[in-house]
């Protein structure tokens, strides 16, 4: 009840992004669909805080993990919230609902000497493919770029004059990140053979699939841990990684905060924050081999 509405609402007035309404829409049906069959109602007006409370029980119970059950949670909140403005319902089930306490996770980074060796080495061909894939590697690792920035960045997002990248983020908000030549020089190089590849083809995207299509996100993520897997055994090898790269590398680089937040996209500083904790565990490191008493 009420569902639709609420998605639309996310979309058209919140502008979300197509993943994140999706996120909210499977929660909110996974949600009901739990109430329903153990409680025999989809009415909103009958949800109460020990339904929910029930319900996060039973995801503790399968073993989902803090952070997509407190998700799930915000879900639940912006929903009732929602309803609560709209005056659908006149009690918020969500008041004596806390949101389990999680633990600080540090993410997944390459070390810089891999990222060095992935990117002089001769892991890539000198063709179309080669030189797509290298710069899809490229894009992420050096603006930082989430991947359903990547797949929808056009053509006319590269601004060669001034050697900056436009990136339309969440909510289509646009950011400027800045290139450096010898990367423009590489996209020009890759562009250049894109067109003698596929000269009828003019989507106005900037990377496109082997067949000359639009990239979607599935073949981005094959890529990403083909070349990964050259240089790095991290467990994780996913091009959000190479987002956590490029952060972590520029705040070891000397770079601020503030500066790494705005070139991600960051709404606040507390996400950016969390890079600091990687640097610092690499300072502990250095510290304990290095110090004369270790």
């Amino acid at each position: 009840m009420y569902r639709e509405d609420f998605i639309q609402y996310l979309q058209f007035e919140r502008r979300y992004s197509n993943n994140t309404v999706r996120a909210y829409g499977n929660d909110l049906r996974q949600f009901f669909d739990y109430v329903y069959q153990n409680y025999g109602t989809e009415d909103v007006t009958t949800i109460s805080h020990k339904m929910v409370r029930s319900w996060i029980a039973d995801c503790l119970e399968k073993n989902i993990s803090e952070r997509t059950i407190n998700r799930k949670i915000s879900t639940l909140q912006s929903y009732f919230k929602y309803l609560m403005r709209r005056e659908y319902i006149h009690f918020n089930p969500m008041g004596k609902v806390y949101t389990p306490r999680m633990g600080r996770r540090i993410p997944y980074f390459v070390d810089e000497n891999h990222m060095d060796l992935l990117l002089k080495e001769d892991f890539f061909t000198n063709d179309f493919f080669g030189r797509r894939d290298q710069l899809i590697l490229e894009m992420l690792y050096q603006t930082g770029i989430r991947l359903s920035e990547l797949v929808n960045l056009k053509d006319s997002d590269i601004d060669p004059g001034k050697y900056q990248v436009k990136i339309t983020g969440k909510r289509n908000k646009e950011r400027i990140v800045p290139i450096t030549k010898s990367f423009f020089k590489l996209i020009e190089e890759y562009r250049k053979s894109r067109d003698e590849k596929f000269s009828r083809i003019n989507s106005g995207y900037l990377l496109v699939t082997d067949k000359g299509k639009k990239l979607y996100e599935k073949f981005v993520y094959r890529k990403v841990r083909k070349y990964l897997g050259y240089i790095t055994t991290i467990e994780k090898k996913s091009p959000h990684v190479l987002r956590h790269t490029f952060a972590t590398h520029m705040l070891n680089k000397g770079a601020d905060l503030n500066a790494i937040k705005e070139l991600l996209g960051h709404a606040n500083l507390s996400a950016t924050q969390v890079y600091t904790h990687s640097t610092f565990e690499k300072l502990k490191n250095i510290y304990k081999q290095a110090h004369p008493r270790n």
